[in-house]
């Protein structure tokens, strides 16, 4: 129906590992764990933002898979998705990992498979954490204190046309505060043929700010999924 401008792929990886019950002792210590991979420079204005002697560490593992990560200026903090496990994990210096909310995702008492957790983390302009949750379809708000997190949250959107969302998987905000976020089936638990997909497409949207309707701006992706802004033009890239 629509297209937007300057589509580009965004993969971002986080300590995705195989299934044990808990964030391995060592990273619950906060000990540094091993190095790995290397960086390629291929502009020299990231020297700019990223020292020229940096490496890449394994801050934690011992994860289903996760995703999603913010960083937390006011608690210093960094938080991420176990998708799986419908859980939200924090990461402090000196302290390691160690559960920060569940459920995160998914607020229903009926059991469900699959990846019912949230996805995306952001923070507003306000300082709150705002969610991708798959398995309540919707983008929501925490409502509770950073420092003190209850699984209470406030629904932003839910619903296109009347329709539910098929599981948003990753947003960000622009400079006027319009929210943005991708919307594939991975959270659903027949994925795309899951009987409960109300939207015949996997979309992108945006809700701008003061309203509480969202406005569809791509549905030619066949699976939408990281989203982020360029910051000297500000054009919207995303991609699977």
């Amino acid at each position: 129906m629509r297209n937007a401008p300057f589509l580009l792929l965004i993969i971002f990886c986080l300590a995705c590992q195989s299934k044990p019950t808990q964030p391995d002792n060592d990273a619950q210590a906060g000990m540094p764990q091993d190095t790995f991979g290397s960086i390629e420079r291929l502009d020299p204005a990231l020297d700019a933002l990223l020292p020229i002697n940096s490496t890449i560490e394994v801050l934690s593992e011992g994860y289903e898979w996760t995703e999603g990560p913010v960083w937390v200026p006011s608690q210093n903090m960094l938080l991420f998705s176990d998708i799986p496990r419908n859980s939200i994990f924090k990461w402090k210096e000196g302290e390691g990992a160690s559960l920060y909310l569940k459920p995160a995702g998914y607020t229903g008492i009926i059991e469900r498979v699959g990846e019912p957790g949230s996805n995306g983390l952001l923070i507003d302009s306000q300082g709150r954490l705002v969610l991708c949750q798959h398995g309540d379809r919707r983008m929501a708000r925490l409502n509770s204190d950073l420092s003190n997190p209850q699984p209470n949250f406030e629904t932003i959107v839910d619903r296109y046309q009347g329709k539910r969302f098929n599981s948003p998987n990753d947003a960000t905000y622009n400079k006027a505060g319009d929210l943005y976020f991708t919307d594939p089936p991975y959270g659903l638990e027949g994925n795309v043929n899951d009987p409960a997909k109300e939207i015949p497409f996997q979309g992108v949207f945006r809700v701008k700010a003061g309203s509480t309707q969202a406005e569809l701006l791509l549905d030619s992706i066949t699976r939408p999924n990281g989203i982020a802004f360029f910051t000297r033009r500000e054009n919207i890239i995303c991609g699977k």
